[in-house]
């Protein structure tokens, strides 16, 4: 039998088509999310992506990252986790307690791999930091609050008053909010915190510690980071210095941070996923943390502030920003 040179190119393309779709539906589903998008969660979501192809899972090759971000909106989230979980994702991997708690309540059998999760038993993630046996770990970017205080009475030997910038309803922000209290009353010092509903509030709320606190200590929080710069101007303005808990918002104005490195959550996060892609059970890994810590500094804010960077410090740090 005789075919065309035409019908010969449409069969082939035919059959090209349903060999790239047989290809495509072999590809193990990644799917991530963030509740925002900012330089501390891109570098968590970069980290991951870059040890997933280290361990030999690559975008387009064996699998497809479908990557979702809820601009800063949790009723997005929670579409999300419900697109998530109807796309039968192989694993699924949310950033930030706000991504995670959606995602883990829309599913009891997809694999979940949370990142940058402050306190995921607080937040009602897992229940416990062993095994879980469900289909839920992670990897928690939580520290100690002590070194952050000591950082700040580093610039502020008489450190009295410290204030604090949150959003009210990040589960995250209200843990470490009571952890800076305890630890702060340890040393006669003051915390004075102010929450905020919106990012837009974000500067305003700044602008109402002038006078009243010597610091301010924000630490992962989604609406605060993803604004920082509206705080960092009204910080500038009082001449208050910001200490943040991540070396990203350092790079972008704060003037210090003793933090756990965004890219290492990021690549502890690809290992785990990785462990799971290869068919061990979410529910058998313990959740973790990240335990080594790294300074950050920002000679220019020191300068603008008139603050003098400790030569101990500048030596220790790992990244001095001028």
């Amino acid at each position: 039998m005789k075919f065309s040179k035409t019908l010969l190119v449409s069969l082939f393309g035919a059959f090209s088509v349903v060999a790239g779709a047989e290809v495509k539906e072999n590809l193990q589903n990644v799917a991530i999310t963030a509740i925002v998008e900012h330089p501390a969660l891109d570098t968590i979501r970069q980290g991951m992506i870059e040890e997933l192809a280290r361990e030999g899972f690559v975008e387009g090759k064996n699998i497809h990252i479908d990557f979702q971000s809820a601009q800063g909106s949790s009723a997005t989230a929670a579409q999300i986790a419900r697109k998530f979980v109807g796309d039968k994702a192989d694993v699924i991997i949310p950033i930030t307690t706000p991504s995670a708690q959606p995602v883990v309540a829309a599913t009891r059998s997809i694999p979940i791999v949370f990142s940058g999760v402050t306190d995921p038993v607080a937040a009602k993630l897992v229940k416990s930091w062993e095994p879980s046996g469900t289909n839920v770990t992670g990897i928690s970017d939580h520290k100690p609050i002590e070194p952050q205080l000591e950082l700040i009475q580093a610039f502020v030997p008489n450190l009295k008053s410290l204030g604090y910038v949150y959003s009210a309803g990040e589960v995250n922000s209200t843990i470490v909010l009571e952890e800076l209290k305890q630890a702060a009353k340890n040393v006669n010092i003051t915390v004075v915190p102010v929450a905020v509903q919106r990012s837009a509030d974000i500067g305003s709320a700044a602008r109402s510690l002038n006078g009243k606190v010597q610091a301010i200590y924000i630490t992962e929080d989604n609406g605060v980071v993803s604004a920082y710069e509206a705080l960092h101007k009204a910080a500038l303005e009082g001449g208050i210095p910001v200490i943040a808990a991540d070396r990203d918002t350092v790079q972008r104005g704060a003037l210090a941070a003793y933090a756990v490195n965004q890219y290492e959550i990021g690549v502890e996060t690809g290992k785990v996923a990785a462990r799971v892609l290869r068919g061990e059970k979410a529910g058998s890994i313990a959740t973790h943390s990240v335990s080594k810590m790294e300074l950050s500094l920002n000679k220019q804010t020191a300068n603008a502030l008139g603050i003098h960077l400790p030569e101990a410090l500048v030596k220790e740090a790992k990244d001095v920003f001028k």
